[in-house]
């Protein structure tokens, strides 16, 4: 996997991201999806200088971009976009008056469209499912009732963070909200909450928070949820 590691510190040529790598370094998706997959993620601001390292250094037959779709320099097989289920395309205007990089026009020409949390015609849809929260500090896990009728601390640093409210609400977690902005770098004095509530957060949140992590601070794991038929017709396209 590649990744440009937006809001990472790394400047100059392809680090190589693993579960001992500062979310600070290489930004918080990439340092998330090594954790979370171990797959190797190469990060570089050229995505297609990071491809070239990562076939050179490393045996792989398979090469996913996180958030490539508009760099152009990196060659690519197959295309997949993703869309808001419930926000689509905000007001239609490009950046920074609003949410498009390209044309709405655009989608016609990649070979996927998945629609995350909703249902639209000629899109896949998908939808994080909830599995279970985990302990940041310890590892140790709970079912998704564990929390129910409990007053907790939400924590989202992530692009809308009412959905991740939203999912605790239906767990049936009492939810005392704390926002902040994408890609936050968290310090310990952020989440020094002198009343003893549990602190949720997501698993994006997580990788930025285990250095100072307490056994109050816990992060829903999710997985999403594709069709066999997507996958079935990715399968056939690689």
């Amino acid at each position: 996997m590649v990744s440009r590691g937006y809001k990472g510190s790394h400047q100059q040529g392809s680090l190589l991201v693993d579960k001992n790598t500062h979310a600070s370094k290489s930004g918080d998706e990439p340092l998330l999806i090594a954790t979370q997959t171990q797959a190797v993620v190469m990060v570089n601001k050229d995505r297609a200088q990071a491809v070239k390292d990562l076939i050179s250094n490393h045996k792989v037959d398979l090469v996913i971009s996180d958030d490539g779709l508009q760099h152009y320099a990196m060659g690519r097989d197959v295309e997949i976009a993703v869309i808001d289920g419930k926000r689509r395309f905000g007001n239609g205007l490009f950046l920074p008056a609003g949410p498009l990089r390209e044309s709405v026009s655009r989608l016609k020409s990649v070979d996927f469209v998945i629609n995350n949390g909703a249902l639209h015609a000629g899109e896949i849809s998908s939808e994080l499912v909830p599995k279970v929260f985990i302990n940041v500090g310890t590892g140790k896990e709970k079912s998704l009732n564990f929390f129910k009728d409990k007053t907790c601390h939400g924590i989202a640093g992530i692009g809308y963070p009412q959905r991740f409210f939203d999912s605790l609400n239906a767990l049936g977690v009492h939810v005392l909200p704390h926002v902040f902005a994408d890609h936050y770098i968290y310090s310990k004095k952020d989440l020094e909450f002198t009343d003893g509530h549990p602190i949720l957060m997501t698993a994006k949140d997580c990788v930025k928070c285990k250095e100072f992590a307490t056994d109050r601070m816990w992060y829903l794991q999710v997985e999403a949820d594709l069709s066999d038929d997507f996958l079935k017709q990715l399968s056939s396209k690689l």
